[in-house]
C-alpha cells in the first residue's frame, strides 16, 4: 500500500519477493496501489478469484498516521482473524524498537480462502515478519485453510 512507491522504489515489496522466492514459493501477482480503503476493499475478491494464489501479503498502511488505512479496511472483511500474528509481530518488534512496536497495527486472517497478511512498511518490519512468522508456518496455514 502506498501512495509515493513504485516497482523501483518499493525495497519492502521487493525484500517480500525475494525472502519468498528464495524459500520456494512462486510470485504470482505484484501490485503497488494507493492505501485507500475502497482500493483495498477492491482488490481482495480480484485477487481471491484467482484459485492459484493462496497467500496474500499487504505491505504498508499499519501505522496510525492519517494515510494508514489498510488496518480498517482489511478488518471487517476477514471471516477469520489470527490475532496471535499481530500479537507475536509486536512481541518481536518490541525486542528490537521498543515501545515504539505498539503503534502497529500488522495483522493476519483469512479472506474467503486467501490467507491475508497485512505488514508495516518498513524493511525491517518485512524481514522479522517473513523470517520469523510467516515463512516458517505459510505452508501449514495453507494447508490447514484448504482442509
Amino acid at each position: 500500500m502506498s501512495d509515493t512507491r513504485t516497482p523501483e522504489t518499493d525495497r519492502s515489496g521487493q525484500i517480500i519477493q525475494e525472502l519468498l522466492t528464495r524459500s520456494g514459493h512462486d510470485i504470482g501477482l505484484y501490485l503497488i496501489i494507493p492505501d485507500q480503503p475502497l482500493q483495498i476493499q477492491a482488490i481482495l475478491p480480484e485477487i481471491s478469484n484467482q484459485n492459484q494464489i493462496k497467500v496474500l501479503i499487504l505491505n504498508g498502511g499499519t501505522g496510525i498516521a492519517p494515510r494508514d488505512n489498510t488496518y480498517d479496511a482489511l478488518v471487517p472483511l476477514l471471516r477469520i482473524t489470527l490475532p496471535g500474528f499481530g500479537e507475536l509481530f509486536r512481541y518481536l518488534s518490541y525486542q528490537e524498537i521498543g515501545s515504539r512496536a505498539m503503534a502497529s497495527r500488522a495483522i493476519a486472517g483469512v479472506y474467503q480462502n486467501l490467507l491475508v497478511f497485512s505488514l508495516p512498511g518498513s524493511t525491517n518490519a518485512v524481514k522479522l515478519a517473513l523470517e520469523k512468522l510467516i515463512l516458517p508456518e505459510i505452508l501449514h496455514l495453507v494447508k490447514q485453510l484448504n482442509g
